[in-house]
């Protein structure tokens, strides 16, 4: 028998991503699992470091004042995915309609995103 080398571990990767009407994405994994996302989801779970912070609770939020909340335009309307460039070959920088852009999802991410 020949020697064989030991396998390695490949995780899925996109092999391809199209739109489903404004809002949401459809990302096709090379093991064959379809995922479905809404760009509503996908802006709430930005895993950037601006998003994290406002979504973790600090202590400092009880020594300010109340301020009511203001929506801007871009928030009263549908949030959309503008676009996806390939960062490396790892992840998707998402840009959304309300200018948010600089979130960096990882295939992992995306994955247990989809599967959520």
């Amino acid at each position: 028998t020949k020697n064989q080398e030991p396998r390695t571990y490949m995780p899925p990767l996109p092999t391809s991503i199209t739109r489903d009407g404004p809002s949401r994405i459809v990302i096709h994994w090379s093991d064959e699992l379809v995922c479905r996302y809404v760009a509503s989801e996908l802006r709430k779970r930005c895993p950037c470091a601006t998003c994290r912070e406002k979504h973790t609770p600090a202590e400092s939020t009880q020594a300010r004042p109340l301020s009511l909340p203001v929506l801007s335009m871009a928030e009263a309307q549908p949030l959309r995915i503008e676009g996806m460039r390939p960062v490396g070959n790892y992840a998707y920088n998402i840009a959304f309609s309300d200018g948010h852009d600089s979130g960096i999802f990882t295939f992992e991410y995306l994955r247990e995103l989809g599967q959520a």
